[in-house]
């Protein structure tokens, strides 16, 4: 048995576990990504910077995104690489790989945003008001159904 043999029975037998940890690492992330602008619209509509809302916010945002969304983000786009190199698991000629990636770059760019977002409040120069959060928020919705039904319809 080579070395290459060796690797992807590793790949196979360990799949289960790897999807399991990749699932559980997904809801985690999403429920960050549909967290976080909920507290950017309370922060919006309902503080000053520097006041005693502002401050309790800003930890809530910054333990949020460094404490959950970035580890789950770093560990969903892990074990999904993982399962995506296990034989036999992705059929490339099918269109829902493709979308699915692009929901999950549409994810990542989303979950950046709301990265630099929290920065301009912490030093007091966020521009956007709580409207415009409340539709963000739709954001991540939208791309989990397209990723959804491309995994479970496989178009």
């Amino acid at each position: 048995m080579s070395y290459f043999d060796g690797f992807q029975n590793f790949l196979s037998g360990a799949y289960p576990y790897a999807k399991s940890l990749h699932i559980i690492s997904v809801v985690a992330w999403m429920a960050g990504l549909f967290y976080l602008p909920r507290l950017f619209v309370y922060h919006a509509e309902s503080s000053s910077f520097r006041d005693e809302r502002d401050t309790l916010l800003q930890t809530m945002e910054l333990k949020l995104l460094r404490v959950i969304m970035n580890p789950a983000m770093i560990a969903t786009w892990f074990f999904g690489l993982f399962l995506v190199a296990t034989p036999g698991i992705v059929d490339w000629s099918a269109v829902w790989p493709y979308t699915k990636l692009i929901g999950i770059v549409g994810l990542t760019c989303f979950h950046i945003w709301l990265a630099r977002r929290r920065k301009d409040f912490a030093i007091g120069q966020n521009s956007i008001a709580g409207r415009k959060y409340r539709l963000m928020n739709e954001v991540p919705t939208v791309l989990l159904v397209l990723i959804v039904f491309s995994v479970v319809v496989r178009f």
